[in-house]
């Protein structure tokens, strides 16, 4: 019976192991049981070894025994078949050569894990449909997979799926890397990726990183990077509310292609980054007029950007940070029917392009179940107004969460959020925040209000003399883990600003607006 039990473990149980992924953890299980399997079948052959020795001297010493007549065997007896199994000296070798063959077998699985070409390869990432009702819109759906260009605070990277292909190329700390994170809908390729002349691309492209460590405590970084700004992240389920900050929508800046270096010592951690400028998969190229024959004159912004970033691990809970952002921004530009080039929202910046400049301060405090962030914004463009003047813009997000468990629902957390942005000078703009025509951001709630565009254009003007608003929000949230690949939100959101500049869906303008989401995520 030991025999069978043992052969059907090593012939049945094992190959059925090898066959699933070559996974660390089923390797070291593979190897333990050969290892259990090889001790047991030494200890057979100390029993096989030992029995003929036994034997002959008991027959040697003892007295003849009278014949006795054997009784039937009773096979439905719940005895039959438990007495110990005798293996001979073949069995143990057959066993032997089975245990060598799953050996090999293992040998192999550990070495394509190590050197193949899955070894160091990861794919993770979550779905996150989303349920949103809009005050101001009076609209009600889904959002999942919504394929469109335009990034809203209530429509940005939320309700979409998120995949992140990671290939580590050997082991150990200087092991070089590549990553790619892909979202087909609601990524850096579908709502802010341009090209040349500032088009979109609709790309399913997130970003894409090169890491090579130089030595241990500096690593070079090429390819498309997010920006290094703020304390919030970009994956759902990541964030500890639904929707994003004010800051992180429309004050830090996005991403960046380029190249930079990462570095380390001590407590500080230094990142440092050399690029286009922001969101420009190619240098920007602009449009300044036409020659005799009807030919484009262009300039383009030949100024990269230069962006850094730097982290203090004040202890295991604070970590204290701070980013910086230098370079040219191209404004937006239009040609008459004439043939006459302006540039900036309304028309009224002297040139295609202008100096931008951000910096911002963050901090996380992690403890426990207890998580506090913070963030401080300033930032300016030049000409990037609405009436051609200096864009400026500063900001604050405060955020406080605690996770707990009810008796009945099980491990849940709390998030509670403050954002501020004021974008008032020279009738708002700048940063993240695209005005239109009118010097309005009439979905997120910037720019002059409806009634200041209103008496002015009464009296002949455009609105120049009228001043951006002045944003806030409050958000509220609920988050439920019923297992680790899941969490649920609900989140109620009331957004207000000191202009009338919510549309609503009569055509009117408000001061506020309302949104109520509830979010389902599932990480792999």
């Amino acid at each position: 019976m030991r025999k069978k039990l043992i052969c059907l473990l090593v012939a049945g149980s094992l190959p059925g192991m090898a066959m699933a992924d070559a996974t660390s953890d089923q390797i070291k299980a593979l190897q333990a049981q050969l290892n259990a399997l090889q001790k047991e079948v030494k200890q057979l052959r100390a029993e096989v070894a030992t029995k003929p020795k036994a034997a002959a001297a008991t027959a040697a010493t003892a007295t003849p025994a009278p014949a006795i007549v054997a009784a039937p065997v009773d096979v439905s007896s719940p005895d039959y078949g438990k007495a110990q199994a005798t293996l001979t000296n073949d069995d143990v070798t057959a066993m032997k050569q089975q245990i060598a063959n799953q050996q090999l077998k293992v040998d192999s699985l550990e070495d394509a894990a190590q050197t193949g070409p899955i070894a160091g390869l990861s794919v993770t990432g979550y779905i996150d449909p989303t349920y949103l009702y809009n005050r101001a819109q009076s609209s009600s759906s889904f959002l999942f997979a919504n394929h469109e260009s335009s990034y809203n605070y209530f429509n940005s990277t939320f309700g979409d799926l998120y995949l992140d292909i990671k290939k580590t190329f050997g082991v150990g700390p200087m092991a070089p890397s590549a990553e790619i994170t892909l979202m087909p809908n609601r990524g850096n390729g579908i709502t802010l990726l341009q090209n040349s002349h500032g088009d979109i691309g609709n790309n399913i492209l997130n970003t894409a990183v090169v890491n090579v460590p130089l030595t241990a405590t500096t690593t070079l970084v090429a390819g498309l990077i997010p920006s290094f700004g703020g304390y919030e992240v970009q994956q759902s389920n990541q964030m500890l509310t639904l929707t994003h900050n004010l800051l992180y929508d429309f004050s830090d800046p996005g991403s960046y292609i380029g190249i930079g270096a990462n570095y380390t010592a001590g407590n500080w951690a230094w990142k440092f980054f050399l690029g286009n400028e922001q969101y420009r998969t190619f240098g920007a190229v602009t449009q300044t007029g036409t020659n005799a024959l009807g030919d484009p004159i262009t300039t383009s912004n030949k100024i990269p950007t230069f962006t850094a970033r730097t982290d203090y691990t004040w202890s295991s809970a604070l970590d204290l940070g701070a980013s910086i952002n230098i370079g040219r921004q191209t404004l937006p530009s239009s040609i008459d029917a004439n043939g006459a080039v302006s540039y900036g929202v309304g028309g009224q910046a002297p040139s295609s392009g202008g100096t931008f400049f951000f910096t911002e301060a963050d901090l996380t405090y992690t403890l426990a179940d207890v998580q506090y962030n913070a963030e401080l914004d300033y930032g300016q463009q030049q000409n990037a107004a609405y009436n051609g003047g200096q864009a400026q813009w500063y900001g604050l997000s405060l955020l406080a969460h605690r996770k707990f468990n009810l008796p009945v629902v099980g491990r849940m957390g709390a998030t509670v959020r403050y954002d501020l942005l004021v974008d008032s000078k020279n009738g708002g703009g700048g940063a993240g925040i695209a005005l239109n025509g009118n010097g309005m951001d009439t979905a997120n709630g910037f720019g002059i209000g409806a009634d200041c565009l209103a008496n002015s254009q009464a009296n002949g003007g455009l609105g120049f003399e009228c001043k951006g608003a002045t944003r806030q929000d409050v958000s509220l949230d609920l988050l439920f883990y019923p297992t680790q690949q899941i969490t649920v939100k609900v989140e109620y959101r009331h957004d207000w600003a000191n202009k009338q500049v919510f549309l609503k869906n009569d055509g009117s303008y408000g001061k506020s607006n309302d949104l109520l989401a509830t979010q389902f995520i599932y990480s792999f």
